[in-house]
């Protein structure tokens, strides 16, 4: 049976269609003839083909998962903020179902800010528990950069209402944790769990940057998320440093 709808009626039906619904769409519009209508059923068949193609790279992400399948709890763990002159280094710490069904997760550096925050609310509700942990700018001042990212990884672990036992990191291996550790480099982009950790991470530092931004709005930290960026050092040097600047990354700034 060929619809009856207008062309506009199948067009803002296709763009409410949840893509798990794409081929359904494509079946009941297919025969229609109207080359508006042709067009609607191109564009869903090209919608349904990139949704495949994402469910078969998240697939390949589950590679760790599943060498290391006979672990109960398998933890990815990344962080954010190494880099920037302002704010804190934030970890997360993810345990995801084994079953884990979410498409989309990547390195969070490689999806844009409203995928992220779309993907931070599912992983939040569909995660076996989530941990954050966090070294402000005092601390990483005094203790450097590594030690401090160490620290707010070990108490992104602890924060786990589930204890892990084992950790997939962010090329690193973190001092002070019993249980089995595997460092993989760019493990934010080759592990599943790595890659949610990295989502969660960087969604949670961006909102708390941009919550600053409120405080100190002449450093402009919601665009720039404490970086060192033009506008940010041209503020640095005319304002002087605020209480989450950290002293010892600024030197040459001041």
């Amino acid at each position: 049976m060929i619809s009856e709808k207008k062309i506009s009626e199948i067009k803002a039906e296709l763009s409410e269609c949840p893509d798990e619904k794409l081929p359904e769409f494509i079946s009941f519009h297919e025969k229609d003839e109207r080359a508006g209508a042709k067009k609607l059923v191109e564009t869903a068949g090209k919608r349904y083909e990139r949704l495949l193609a994402e469910k078969a790279r998240t697939e390949t992400l589950k590679k760790y998962e599943k060498e290391y399948d006979n672990y109960t709890y398998i933890c990815g763990i990344d962080e954010v903020g190494r880099g920037p002159l302002a704010g804190p280094v934030v970890a997360a710490a993810v345990i995801l179902p084994k079953d884990c069904g979410i498409v989309g997760i990547n390195d969070s550096k490689k999806l844009s800010a409203k995928k992220r925050e779309e993907l931070y609310e599912i992983i939040m509700e569909q995660a076996v528990s989530t941990g954050i942990g966090m070294a402000g700018p005092e601390r990483i001042d005094e203790i450097n950069i590594l030690q401090a990212t160490y620290e707010a990884m070990r108490e992104a672990v602890g924060k786990l209402s589930r204890t892990p036992d084992l950790l997939l990191n962010d090329a690193v291996t973190i001092p002070g944790l019993s249980m089995k550790q595997v460092p993989i480099i760019k493990g934010d982009a080759k592990s599943i769990s790595i890659g949610a950790a990295s989502i969660i991470a960087k969604v949670t530092r961006d909102r708390m940057m941009e919550a600053y931004e409120d405080i100190y709005p002449q450093y402009h930290f919601a665009g720039n998320k404490g970086y060192g960026s033009a506008e940010h050092i041209q503020a640095l040097k005319q304002f002087g440093p605020t209480p989450i600047h950290r002293r010892s990354f600024i030197k040459n700034f001041q």
